[in-house]
């Protein structure tokens, strides 16, 4: 379930690119975990296929091992596999090649010494997507999720695969497990993955009959001109926030900026704050059609900025005012300033979202954040 540290590991990893009238960016952050166990994949032009694109997130547990094969080996899997190879327009075929690429990755990683012997019992949730000059692909496998939004609104979602739900739990209970506590045998939170191998062990029964499934769910949409971005992240994201609320976060933070690495990075930071307590990865890819800057919403975010400000000096000229001992941290300040009703905050992100704002503002006025106390004397 996961050890936790005793303060969040917030550097993060980025990487942006643009091609294939795509931009993306993503960010990855540790957290709380006492381990980076999330990996990722983002690649414009496939060998063979230049005009398509492919990108995933994989969330790794009990280790990082299966998370970073996945990273480095799924796509390969996917487009060498003879069912892709001749997929072409057959999206049927596009679908089948997927599929293949999924369980002959799971299967390769069997033969991993470390697997073999019982010294990795790593697994990883997948979800990808695949985009080509028709069509927007996504597979999933585990609790990952991936949204697609159009025309002003999420338009797709995939599923997770949990435990309780009824036809993964029927399919566990006839390989001979049992859900408990909403996991597999008391124990793993999700119901498909790459790796686990010690619940992919019940002869007789095919990979996708386990009690752990590495077949991904797999779905196709085509594109048309009201596409605006799609979203892949790991739970670490979606414990904290609904796919509505990360809709109107990006698209509002795509008003003010067009970096979207630095928009992943408003996510994973927003989500921290939020409290998630796991690691967090996300990728975002634009279509055309997605928001452009706003001067309007620029000047907002900056009249937003400076409200904060006014709000930051006022709580601390009121501490400095009063007699009595008092400590003004930033959680004492992002409390002071919750119980205020302050307008234009982001919406989906709320004052979470200005947490990293307010904590320049008090580095402004030297108030230290880096007390090991927590806190520091106004």
């Amino acid at each position: 379930m996961g050890a936790f540290l005793d303060k969040p590991k917030t550097e993060k990893h980025n990487e942006t690119g643009v091609g294939n009238g795509l931009r993306f960016g993503l960010s990855s952050m540790q957290g709380w975990r006492v381990e980076m166990e999330d990996a990722h994949c983002a690649v414009i032009g496939l060998p063979g296929l230049q005009d398509w694109s492919f990108f995933a997130v994989f969330d790794g547990h009990a280790g990082d091992r299966v998370s970073a094969y996945c990273s480095e080996q799924l796509l390969e899997a996917i487009v060498a596999n003879e069912d892709f190879q001749r997929s072409e327009p057959n999206l049927e075929n596009v679908k089948k090649g997927i599929r293949t690429g999924f369980l002959n990755l799971d299967e390769k990683m069997r033969n991993i010494p470390d697997v073999i012997n019982g010294k990795d019992k790593s697994g990883s949730t997948a979800v990808c997507s695949l985009v080509s000059p028709n069509h927007i692909l996504f597979a999933n496998c585990g609790d990952s999720r991936g949204i697609h939004c159009r025309d002003g609104r999420v338009w797709f979602t995939t599923q997770d695969h949990k435990p309780v739900n009824p036809t993964e739990k029927e399919r566990i209970q006839k390989a001979g497990g049992s859900v408990m506590i909403q996991r597999v045998n008391g124990s793993l939170a999700v119901s498909r993955a790459l790796g686990d191998f010690e619940y992919k062990n019940v002869e007789g029964m095919g990979p996708c009959e386990q009690l752990v499934s590495p077949e991904p769910e797999i779905y196709v949409e085509d594109r048309n001109e009201k596409d605006e971005f799609l979203v892949l992240a790991c739970d670490g994201v979606w414990d904290v926030m609904s796919n509505e609320d990360l809709y109107e976060f990006v698209k509002n933070r795509m008003q003010v900026t067009d970096d979207l690495q630095s928009i992943c990075n408003q996510v994973v930071d927003t989500c921290l704050y939020k409290g998630s307590r796991d690691n967090m990865s996300i990728v975002i890819v634009a279509f055309q059609g997605a928001p452009s800057v706003s001067e309007d919403a620029q000047n907002r975010e900056k009249e937003l900025d400076d409200l904060l400000e006014n709000k930051v000096k006022e709580i601390l000229n009121g501490l400095s005012a009063k007699k009595e001992e008092r400590y003004c941290d930033v959680n004492y300040v992002m409390n002071a300033l919750s119980e205020e009703d302050i307008q234009g905050l982001p919406p989906g992100g709320g004052l979470a979202a200005k947490r990293t704002a307010v904590e320049s503002i008090l580095s402004k006025y030297n108030v230290n954040l880096t007390s090991n106390s927590d806190t520091e004397s106004c």
